[in-house]
């Protein structure tokens, strides 16, 4: 097993234990941004897809984080697990990052709940809202669009796939003993793993 299959096989792991522990949402995860900038940013998504190649989140490509990721195609993840461990468990994924395809991306928007799909429709995500009502009119209008028939994907809403360059596994411990694991991706796209302190 290679040390990058090592890492995703631990993430496995811990995601598995992570809905076994009846966490609400085990699937929520930070993702932090920097602005063209150079000012940072961060917000709670969720996971909705994992493999080898990366791990996926869907948004708004016109949104803040879509603006900020096109930009500057670096991301940062964090996911914690409060129930796992002697003190929770973190795990720390930093990365390039690339649009997910469209095939891709239509699949998973023909899964989601159709109250969600309209949503996608009636929102101009993270742009000023003069009042609630304006939106709720949106969502209505949606509804009415595609009242009888599918919803489609809207044409700027898309996935974010996150290529890990670093994957750290952080275990709590009472009075700061944690135990810390990184593994790094080089240049070379070799992968290496060391601890660290905590």
């Amino acid at each position: 097993m290679t040390l990058y299959a090592e890492a995703l096989a631990t993430f496995d792991t811990l995601f598995a234990q992570a809905r076994a522990a009846g966490i609400p949402e085990p699937t929520a995860m930070t993702v932090a941004t920097v602005s063209p900038d150079g000012r940072p940013s961060a917000r709670m998504v969720l996971l909705k897809a994992h493999d080898e190649r990366g791990f996926v989140f869907y948004t708004h490509l016109d949104g803040r984080k879509g603006r900020e990721l096109q930009a500057n195609p670096q991301a940062a993840l964090l996911f914690f697990w409060k129930a796992l461990g002697d003190d929770g468990v973190q795990v720390r994924i930093e990365g390039e990052v690339e649009i997910v395809g469209d095939a891709e991306a239509e699949a998973y928007f023909a899964m989601r709940p159709r109250a969600s799909q309209l949503g996608a429709w009636a929102s101009h995500q993270s742009d000023t809202l003069d009042a609630r009502e304006t939106f709720e009119q949106r969502f209505a209008d949606a509804e009415r669009t595609f009242e009888g028939r599918d919803v489609p994907r809207p044409p700027r809403w898309g996935g974010f796939r996150v290529v890990p360059r670093n994957i750290e596994f952080w275990y709590g411990a009472q009075f700061r003993l944690h135990e810390r694991y990184l593994y790094e991706r080089g240049a070379d796209g070799a992968w290496t793993k060391r601890m660290l302190y905590p």
